[in-house]
């Protein structure tokens, strides 16, 4: 399944099932084929994936500072970041926030 965000304040944002499974279930949402983020709960959507952002890159942190106490290397990442993959959908929440546009998927 793929996840198609639309919102008539930006661009359509595109996500595979389990990136966009990862990202609703963030937001508080359950994954589902359709589905809807209101502009009041964009707000609290957005401080939480800014929140699992911060999350996983200390977390990254915190191994590569174990890893370096222990006089090994950690293996690059092989995955695109939460960052990464959360950027174009939290900057679309905010477009569509200070329009007061809902984002939609599934529809």
């Amino acid at each position: 399944m793929l996840y198609k965000f639309k919102s008539k304040a930006a661009g359509d944002v595109i996500m595979t099932g389990p990136a966009g499974d990862h990202i609703v279930q963030l937001i508080g949402k359950e994954p589902a084929p359709k589905g809807i983020i209101l502009p009041a709960d964009m707000p609290a959507a957005i401080a939480a994936l800014e929140k699992a952002i911060l999350d996983e890159e200390a977390e990254r942190k915190r191994a590569e500072e174990e890893a370096q106490a222990e006089g090994r290397t950690l293996s690059p990442r092989e995955t695109v970041t939460l960052r990464q993959r959360a950027w174009p959908l939290i900057e679309m929440m905010r477009r569509a926030h200070a329009a007061g546009k809902d984002i939609v998927w599934g529809v």
